[in-house]
C-alpha cells in the first residue's frame, strides 16, 4: 500500500509494508519533482517486496537525506539563526559524506569522520554537528530505514586549542563594571541598561532585546521572559525553548534603575520593548558589545575574548561562589535540566568544586575530631 503526498514544491512517495514478525513498517521518499515519479518508485519498492526484497535499506545519499529531513521536520518551526547552524552543518554533510548512502555509513565511519572535523574544530562546533547528524539518524531509524544507529557509542573528537574557556570577571571586576555602568547611564543609549539587568539575571541577549515594559513587575520585583527578539528578522521570535521561559526574581537596585528608565522615557505603552533607544530600536548585539567593551577599556579590564554572553558566565560564577544550588540557578538560566547547566558550565563547577574541598575537609575532620574531644572525658 502507497501514499503519495504533495510535500512543498514536489512530490512524497510511501510505501506500507510488514516485516516476518507483523510488524508494520514504513520507507518513503521525497523530492520528486512530479507525481508520476513518486508513483513510479512506490509501484518499483512494491514490485520488490512482492519479490521478498527488504525495504530497510536507504540508498538515499546523507547529505540530501539530512537536507530533506531538515526542511521538512526543522526550518518550519527554527529560527533564522537556528536555520543557518543547520545548513552548515549540512555544507559539513557534503563535504564528507558526499554520494554515501545512509545506509553504508557505519560506526567505524561516523567515528572516523568525527575524529577528522574535530582535529582542527572547537568543542562546541564539533558537539552542535553531532547533536544535528544524531536527531537526523534517529529520524531514519524512527522510519525503518536503517537497521542500526551509526551516532551510538561514538565520541566527539575537538581541538582543546581552539575551544576557548568560559570567561567571566571576577567579583571586584563585576562590582566595578556595575559601579562605572550605573554612573554613566543615558536612557537615549540603552546597552548599558542592558549591561546592568544581564549582570543581575544571567539572561540571554536575545531575551533582553525582546523585553517589553509590561513583562517588569515593579511591585514584586520581577522579570518576565515570554519571548526573545530576532536581530535577522527585526521582530519577535520564541524563546530558545519551553523551559527558557521563565520569571526571575531581581533585587531593588536593578527594579530602580529600569524605573530610571521608564520614568524617562515619555510617553511608554506596555507593550514597548524596554530597551528601545534614541531611534527607536534596540540596540543591536554590536552596538552592546562595543558598549561593554569600551567600559572594560575604560576600567583597565583586559578580557580579549570577553562578550556580551560572557556576562551570563559572569552571573553563574557569582552564584556559584555564593554557594547557590546549581538547580536553582540552572532554572534561573531557563536551561531546561540540570544536565544542561552542568554541562556547559563543566569548567566553572570544577574551579569552585576545587575551593570548595578545603571546606569539606575541614568540615568532615570534625567528625573524627568530636570523637576525639568525647574520649578525652570518658
Amino acid at each position: 500500500m502507497a501514499n503519495i503526498i504533495k510535500r512543498n514544491k514536489g512530490w512524497m512517495a510511501r510505501i506500507y509494508f510488514r516485516d516476518d514478525n507483523g510488524k508494520r513498517l514504513s520507507k518513503s521518499k521525497s523530492g520528486f519533482k512530479t507525481k508520476g515519479e513518486a508513483k513510479a518508485f512506490a509501484i518499483t519498492m512494491e514490485n520488490e517486496l512482492l519479490k521478498g526484497n527488504p525495504l530497510t535499506n536507504c540508498e538515499t545519499p546523507f547529505p540530501k537525506y539530512f537536507w530533506d529531513w531538515y526542511t521538512t521536520f526543522k526550518k518550519p518551526m527554527i529560527s533564522s539563526r537556528t536555520k543557518k547552524s543547520y545548513e552548515y552543518t549540512h555544507n559539513v554533510i557534503k563535504k564528507y559524506f558526499t554520494n554515501v548512502a545512509l545506509s553504508a555509513i557505519t560506526r567505524t565511519t561516523y567515528q572516523s569522520f568525527l575524529n577528522d572535523y574535530g582535529e582542527n574544530h572547537a568543542k562546541e562546533t564539533a558537539h552542535k554537528i553531532n547533536v544535528h547528524i544524531r536527531a537526523c539518524v534517529k529520524n531514519a531509524l524512527y522510519d525503518n530505514l536503517i537497521k542500526r544507529d551509526f551516532t551510538e557509542q561514538t565520541s566527539v573528537v575537538y581541538d582543546n586549542d581552539r575551544t576557548q574557556k568560559i570567561e567571566y570577571l571576577n567579583i571586584d571586576e563585576m562590582k566595578r563594571l556595575v559601579t562605572h555602568i550605573s554612573s554613566t547611564l543615558n536612557y537615549h543609549f540603552t546597552s548599558k541598561y542592558m549591561i546592568l539587568l544581564d549582570v543581575y539575571t544571567g539572561m540571554r541577549l536575545g531575551e533582553l532585546q525582546g523585553l517589553i515594559w509590561s513583562d517588569i513587575n515593579f511591585n514584586f520585583k520581577t522579570v518576565s521572559i515570554q519571548r526573545a527578539w530576532s536581530e535577522l528578522d527585526h521582530d519577535f521570535k520564541s524563546t530558545k525553548n519551553e523551559s527558557s521561559k521563565r520569571i526571575i526574581r531581581v533585587n531593588d537596585d536593578i527594579i530602580d534603575c529600569l524605573k530610571g528608565l521608564k520614568n524617562s522615557v515619555n510617553p511608554v505603552s506596555d507593550n514597548q520593548q524596554v530597551f528601545l533607544n534614541q531611534y527607536k530600536t534596540v540596540p543591536t548585539s554590536n552596538a552592546a558589545n562595543k558598549t561593554l567593551r569600551t567600559a572594560l577599556k575604560d576600567l583597565g579590564i583586559s578580557k580579549p575574548s570577553f562578550h556580551f554572553h560572557s556576562l551570563r558566565h559572569t552571573h553563574v560564577a557569582y552564584l556559584l561562589a555564593n554557594q547557590i544550588d546549581l538547580y536553582a540557578i540552572s532554572k534561573r538560566l531557563g536551561h531546561s535540566d540540570i544536565g544542561t547547566t552542568s554541562h556547559v558550565y563543566s569548567y566553572l563547577i570544577d574551579e569552585y568544586k576545587a575551593k570548595t574541598d578545603g571546606q569539606i575537609d575541614s568540615v568532615l575532620q570534625k567528625i573524627a575530631q568530636s570523637e576525639k574531644d568525647e574520649n578525652q572525658f570518658i
